[in-house]
């Protein structure tokens, strides 16, 4: 009924780890490319909207 010897599974825990760490790591490096990505866009919103305000100024 019971087992003599316990099961050896550090395997499946080693693997576990790996992919959450793997999973984190993918989250951690999109979010700082999504950061990127949105000061690149706000430089170029404030460089449009500086060019729009000299424009207005001449006329």
């Amino acid at each position: 009924m019971f087992l003599e010897t316990i099961p050896d599974t550090s395997g499946y825990m080693i693997a576990g780890y790996v992919i959450a760490f793997v999973t984190m790591g993918i989250y951690v490096a999109s979010m700082y490319i999504r950061s990127r990505n949105l000061k690149q866009d706000l430089s170029t919103l404030e460089s449009m909207d500086n060019e729009h305000k000299s424009k207005a100024k001449r006329k």
